[in-house]
């Protein structure tokens, strides 16, 4: 165990390091945000946008739930975060999106669809809501750590928290974006190398058989069967397509992932970045899915409940020296998400609510020092919130932990996406989007009932046990985005010349 805890110390000062080596990178807006004038290449971009969609929730609480309750099948998950929330969100969107807010000179999501929809409202509105529902998500990443250090290292859980939260803040405040990119480049490795190791020692547990051939067709385990008894309203099949869904085409319009493609070099970094980012998918995904999916074969688990099957799986298995290196993964998944997620936040408040509305004479030197600010700020409310949830056990913080994701792919998704490759695309539709999936939202969570019990739907159970469809709300009102953007800029005045002329680039204009 004191390997362990060397590793682990070795990691901290590594994180210390880098914040040494970058402290002097963020001295304008553009520094922090977009790593400087020249931007990243691919291999630096593919893995900051994959170790941003992967986060510790993916290892502690999504693996462990859906791969006891899907078996096998819920490697599906994963190989659908590679194809669609990897390989066509960056064929479809980064060239598009690095061609176009360069054009318009946009650093944000919200800065993006005030210049191509001209609304400074919507630049406000939008930002109000990214920072909101962002806070609970990066809560859920530090409650997804927590339990794994509580079980594997016998530390309390906020102390994780607060640690993580300090090391995360440290170097995102000194180094902004080059920063992060850079902490995500060598903990992605980390990462590859630690679900690598991870796969391996679970398949040599004593009761776990080498033939995949046998895994794969087992009736138990199979690719497509199910170990869960509660199949819900709409079985399991459903169930986890919405999961699929929510999570490879939810990705398409989150802003943490979205600012990747801002921040890319150019379009021969943007190829690069497309092959590596899905080769780095698939091995995250599938490999953490799988793992989840071997839970069948640890009777020691019993009665284990499924945030805490990967844990308990790694206490039996991984042994010491090794379970140091594991932690570093799951640590590294947790803190390359959480700065993403923080400077995402961080920076709609500065640069369009600071910046676009209450002043907007700030020199660009204030500017950043508040995005600076704001990204410490944000950092401590969600490690608070997480305490909180950790200790009172707040079912609500829990439920938007679910939703957050659904909530912010579902007011963008058809704005963003329909936005870039359509010049139709009208303000009221936009407004139809944002405005029709917080209020559908709402009525969901009433239909559908009240996240608590798992994720499978049991209909009309609000005022009951309720159900956890968060992945279903998702999907349904990512759907309705796309469709309501489309169908509402059919009918409604098509924006002006200028506008579209400012967003989309004359046929002769060569690649940037």
């Amino acid at each position: 165990m004191v390997l362990d805890y060397i590793i682990l110390g070795l990691y901290a000062l590594g994180m210390v390091g880098i914040a040494i080596y970058t402290r002097n990178r963020s001295k304008t807006v553009n520094d922090f945000l977009m790593a400087g004038k020249k931007g990243l290449n691919g291999w630096m971009s593919a893995f900051a946008y994959g170790t941003t969609y992967f986060s510790a929730v993916i290892f502690i609480g999504y693996a462990g739930k859906f791969g006891q309750q899907y078996g096998l099948a819920a490697v599906w998950i994963g190989i659908g975060n590679a194809v669609i929330g990897s390989l066509f969100a960056w064929l479809v969107l980064a060239k598009r999106t690095k061609r176009m807010t360069h054009r318009l000179s946009s650093r944000t999501m919200p800065e993006f669809f005030e210049k191509r929809f001209n609304s400074s409202s919507l630049k406000l509105v939008s930002a109000i809501i990214i920072f909101l529902f962002l806070i609970p998500y990066s809560a859920s990443v530090y409650n997804g750590l927590s339990s794994l250090f509580e079980i594997v290292f016998n530390v309390p859980g906020w102390i994780v928290m607060i640690v993580l939260a300090a090391l995360t803040a440290l170097y995102l405040f000194f180094g902004g974006y080059f920063a992060t990119a850079l902490s995500d480049f060598i903990q992605g490795i980390i990462m590859i190398i630690g679900v690598v190791a991870m796969v391996i020692c679970f398949m040599n547990y004593k009761t776990v058989d080498w033939d995949i051939v046998e895994l794969a067709t087992s009736s138990e385990l199979g690719w497509f069967t199910f170990t869960s008894e509660h199949t819900g309203l709409y079985g399991n099949t459903v169930s986890l397509l919405s999961l699929i869904m929510l999570t490879s085409f939810g990705v398409w319009a989150l802003p943490q992932t979205v600012h990747k493609y801002h921040a890319i070099r150019d379009d021969k970094a943007i190829m690069q970045g497309t092959i590596i980012s899905t080769l780095f998918a698939l091995i995250i995904g599938f490999g953490a899915y799988f793992t989840g999916a071997l839970s069948y074969y640890f009777p020691e688990l019993a009665g284990v409940g499924g945030d805490n099957i990967i844990p308990h799986m790694m206490k039996i298995v991984i042994p010491t020296g090794l379970i140091g290196v594991i932690a570093v993964l799951i640590l590294s998944a947790s803190m390359s998400t959480l700065s993403s997620v923080s400077l995402a936040s961080a920076s709609v408040v500065a640069v369009d609510i600071y910046k676009g509305r209450i002043n907007p004479k700030a020199l660009d030197r204030r500017t950043n020092w508040t995005m600076k600010i704001l990204c410490l700020v944000f950092v401590a409310i969600s490690v608070v919130l997480a305490v909180l949830n950790e200790k009172f056990k707040i079912s609500a913080i829990a439920y938007l932990m679910g939703l957050s994701w659904g909530v912010l792919a579902g007011c963008f998704i058809g704005p963003y996406v329909l936005g870039l490759l359509w010049k139709k695309v009208t303000v009221p539709a936009v407004w139809s989007s944002i405005i029709g999936t917080l209020v559908l939202t709402v009525a969901l969570i009433f239909v559908f009932g009240y996240d608590k019990n798992g994720w499978d739907c049991t209909f009309g159970k609000a005022l009951q046990d309720g159900i956890g469809c968060s992945p279903m709300i998702g999907v349904i009102c990512m759907a309705y985005s796309m469709l309501v953007t489309f169908v509402v800029s059919l009918f409604t005045k098509a924006p002006d010349k200028k506008t579209i002329e400012a967003a989309f680039a004359p046929k002769e204009e060569k690649a940037i």
